[in-house]
């Protein structure tokens, strides 16, 4: 199969071409850089020709709730209409579990009309959520800095690995469209708290972390199962400890604000 992956080179874009290409399909990587913008429709008609499936893992370069509902609303409507014209048979949309639940955040509300967009649209799709990343562990703590603590709410959350992810986004992609939402999520589950200190100590860095049943994550107020999937989702298969091993970027996670360190993208 020939698939276009849009945000190719990011985090998750990166990963999904490789692994994509191992697995013998014609794996093509899409970002301003390769000449193609989805926000003005440069270079779409040309890189969609004789694709089979379109999976967007994009991500809006600036956060602030009128800009991020823009990208996602223009990008997808122009994605939408060259896959149309192109004949394509499948448009994959990476998201996040919980959106529907996070609608106080400008970032979830603009994914909550993306999700609308691809749903309304003749194109076949499916829609990944996945939980927030292991990788996303440092971005969630400096978010909920106060001095010298992290203040998280006593609620559940089930990490994975982006490796994971991707894997997961890869077999979706080269299947049938779903026409529908899937959730994917890594194999543990932890209190919010739990997961933050568990990576802080194991970066030995000093700051405590306390549970607050009042503190926000990026700008919404959180509920004991907001975080996690229900019955039925996907796992991936890296354990947490196993992670916390291996070296890794900091990247920023979905809906937080902008910032020096990459999206996750």
């Amino acid at each position: 199969m020939k698939i276009v992956v849009i945000g190719g080179s990011g985090l998750i874009g990166s990963k999904l071409v490789k692994k994509l290409r191992e697995h013998g399909h014609e794996a093509v990587g899409a970002s301003p850089d390769s000449g193609v913008n989805t926000l003005t429709g440069e270079g779409l008609a040309e890189v969609l020709k004789g694709v089979s499936a379109v999976v967007d893992v994009s991500n809006s370069p600036s956060f602030e709730d009128a800009a991020v509902l823009k990208f996602f609303e223009t990008s997808t409507r122009n994605l939408l209409t060259y896959e149309a014209t192109a004949g394509v048979g499948h448009h994959v949309a990476l998201s996040v579990v919980g959106t529907d639940r996070l609608s106080e955040s400008g970032y979830f509300r603009a994914k909550m009309a993306q999700e609308k967009l691809i749903k309304e649209s003749s194109i076949p799709y499916s829609i990944v959520h996945a939980t927030q990343f292991f990788e996303f562990g440092k971005s969630i703590a400096a978010a909920a800095t106060e001095g010298n603590q992290v203040r998280l709410a006593p609620v559940l959350i089930q990490p994975m690995a982006a490796e994971d992810v991707a894997s997961a986004v890869a077999r979706i992609a080269v299947g049938r469209p779903l026409n529908g939402v899937i959730e994917v999520a890594g194999p543990e589950r932890f209190r919010l708290e739990e997961f933050i200190r568990r990576g802080l100590s194991a970066r030995n860095d000093p700051r405590e972390v306390v549970a607050d049943p009042d503190a926000r994550y990026f700008g919404a107020k959180l509920a004991e199962l907001t975080l996690v999937p229900g019955e039925g989702a996907r796992l991936g298969e890296t354990r947490f400890d196993d992670w916390l091993r291996q070296p890794q970027p900091i990247v920023a996670p979905p809906g937080s604000r902008p910032s020096p360190r990459p999206t996750a993208n």
